[in-house]
Formats: C-alpha cells, structure tokens, sequence
C-alpha cells in the first residue's frame, strides 16, 4: 500500500518519487574552481546521455562541518552560487548545493533547483523550515546519529510549511570512533514514511577524523554499498566523483573517480529493474 505523503515531483527534468526511474546526484564535494566543475559536469552529461538515467548536479560552495580550521571550505556564497549557475547554464543539468543557515536558504534557492540540509543539521528546525518555505525540493541526509524512524519527525517539519517535495539519504550510521556503518534496512523504513530514499555510496564509506585532521575513506568500497543500497529498494543514488580524486580538496580519501561511474550505473540500472519486477508481481 503506498503512503498517503507520497509526492511525485521533478528536479529540474529529473523525475523523483517512490515509482520514478533511478536518478543519481553526482559531482565534486565542493567547489573547487569553475572549470573543474564545468569539466565534471560535461563528463556527467555524457554519462546521462549514455546510460539514460537523470543526474542532478551537485557540488557544495562551502563546507562547513570540516575536520579541521586550515581545511579547505570552498569558494564561498557568491562565487559559488555563480559557478553553480554557469554550471546549470552551460549543461542544462539540474544543480544542488548545501545550505548550513536559515539566511542561505532564500538566496540559494534562486538558483538551484534543489536544497541539501547536511547530516549534521539535519534536526535543525530553523534550517529545515527555511528551506521548506522556499517550496524547492529538499534533499535532507539522514544524521549519523539518529534513527530512520525518527526521520518522520523531519518530514513533518517540512510538511508544515506545505513543502512535500522530500527526499532523504542514508549516509551510514557511527559505529564507535572513526567509523561508519550502512543497515540497508534503513531503505525501506524510510521508504514508508511517504518519501524516495537516496543511498550515499561514497561518504558511505568515509571513516570520520580517521587521519586527525581529515576523513580516511575506503572508496573502492563505493560501488560495492551503491549496489546493495540498490537491490534493498534505494530510488536514487548520490555518489561524489572527481576527475582527480587523490587531488581533490575535500573528501579525497572517498571521492570516487568519475570514470568508474558509467560502468556502475549500468549495473544499478539492470539491479532496479529486477527489484521493480519484483515489487510489482
């Protein structure tokens, strides 16, 4: 029986609901320069086209929840939201971005066609009720330190400012010091509070603070937990790819190259199918 909050809706020309096609949220974990993401995201048009499967853009203007001060953070608000838009000028693919204040929420969401509320936000009120009032959709990442039953309470803050347009992300849950571990079983909990469930492969596999002052990261391990979030009924899947990963600024332990993407996709894609078979016999 499907639930009665399940919202249909689109992200950009990308189809997002519980019966949608698989859609994926690729990109660079932060915004790093605009030819660097104006090269990932062509590379990402080619993988769409390919694999006929929508992908949303994604790349973050500022990282605000780094290991350490001297981290780098991003280009900052301005710079970021104009390469974001050049990036949606230029590819014609739909954009999104993370939002850490209630302020940023307005301005940000003038440009992109999808708001990220972090893990570590993900139970500030302020922050979710922003972004609901902009009636853009809103990707909200799970915390690594809560249940996926409470993530009800999430939706129904979103919901009283009218916003149905929800999508939520299993990121993986700690499990001890410097660890994360995925219970794909979290898929289908969150599945049945009405809203479409996205599998993050890549921070998936981070082990937080591992190396002090920044993330170790097992990325091979990425397209091994994208599969099997994949086959437990996961709708979409964010994976976080560089051109360059030991290169990249941020999360260059997990960041997956770009190049494995197009070949994992495919495998996903013949995975739904079976899984949608499945459901509907």
């Amino acid at each position: 029986m499907q639930n009665k909050n399940n919202v249909n809706f689109k992200i950009g020309n990308v189809k997002i609901g519980l019966d949608a096609p698989l859609f994926v949220m690729a990109g660079p974990c932060v915004i790093e320069s605009k030819n660097i993401c104006l090269d990932i995201a062509n590379r990402l048009v080619e993988i769409a086209e390919k694999c006929k499967v929508g992908i949303i853009f994604k790349a973050s203007f500022d990282k605000a929840n780094r290991s350490s001060i001297s981290s780098f953070r991003g280009l900052g608000l301005q710079k970021g939201l104009e390469i974001l838009a050049e990036v949606r000028r230029h590819t014609n693919l739909p954009v999104m971005t993370d939002v850490h204040e209630p302020a940023q929420a307005d301005v940000v969401s003038k440009v992109v066609d999808c708001l990220q509320v972090p893990a570590f936000l993900c139970r500030q009120t302020d922050l979710l009720c922003a972004c609901a009032r902009t009636k853009k959709p809103v990707n909200v990442k799970k915390g690594q330190f809560i249940s996926p039953p409470e993530m009800k309470n999430i939706i129904e803050k979103i919901h009283s400012y009218g916003n149905k347009k929800i999508i939520l992300t299993e990121r993986g849950t700690f499990f001890g010091y410097n660890r994360l571990v995925n219970d794909m079983t979290a898929i289908e909990t969150m599945k049945k509070l009405g809203c479409p469930v996205v599998f993050d492969a890549t921070h998936s596999t981070q082990l937080p603070a591992g190396l002090g002052k920044q993330s170790a990261g097992l990325r091979q391990m990425a397209p091994i937990l994208a599969k099997a979030a994949i086959a437990a009924g996961a709708n979409g899947l964010f994976i976080e790819v560089h051109t360059n990963p030991e290169k990249s600024k941020s999360d260059a332990a997990s960041i997956m190259p770009i190049d494995w993407l197009e070949d994992l996709i495919n495998v996903c894609k013949q995975i739904f199918k079976i899984v949608r078979r499945q459901k509907n016999s």
